[in-house]
């Protein structure tokens, strides 16, 4: 079974949609209040900014670099579709730019690898990684399905 045969695919909101249709690209973006006097990043989505209210949003690009702010390694595996691929790891990623927004994801070898390809015990709080991309879906393609953002450690 490959890495797409089993995964979940995420379900786009229309306000988290963009993130999906960016992560397509091969790009890392995140949602930032358009509003002058504003700025700040938010994630995940949402219509309005929580620190003034504005309606008004852009979405900047990342550079794609993280640091793991936590990590689990499920036992047994939540969900049955995933226990061929245990053990895997499931991450919480602080952006460089933005610390205070984190991501949800996995540690893997490359982009397209199984959940399991990186050792558990490699992985520590606080170390460097960055984002990768991974379509997933029918077949192995982004075609009814979609990109996930996957993160390689850094050496």
């Amino acid at each position: 079974m490959g890495v797409n045969d089993s995964l979940l695919l995420p379900v786009a909101d229309e306000d988290g949609a963009p993130f999906w249709e960016y992560a397509a690209r091969g790009e890392l973006r995140v949602q930032a209040c358009a509003a002058p006097a504003c700025g700040e990043l938010r994630f995940p989505p949402r219509p309005c900014c929580p620190h003034c209210g504005s309606f008004d949003s852009v979405w900047r690009a990342m550079s794609g670099r993280g640091r793991l702010w936590s990590y689990v390694i499920p036992h047994p595996p939540l969900l049955p579709g995933y226990a061929e691929q245990a053990p895997y790891n499931a991450v919480l990623v602080e952006l460089v730019e933005a610390p205070h927004i984190r991501l949800a994801g996995n540690v893997v070898a490359s982009s397209d690898a199984p959940l399991n390809s990186v050792d558990p015990g490699r992985l520590r709080i606080g170390a460097p990684v960055r984002a990768v991309f991974c379509p997933v879906g029918p077949d192995g393609d982004a075609e009814g399905g979609a990109t996930l953002v996957r993160w390689l450690l850094e050496r």
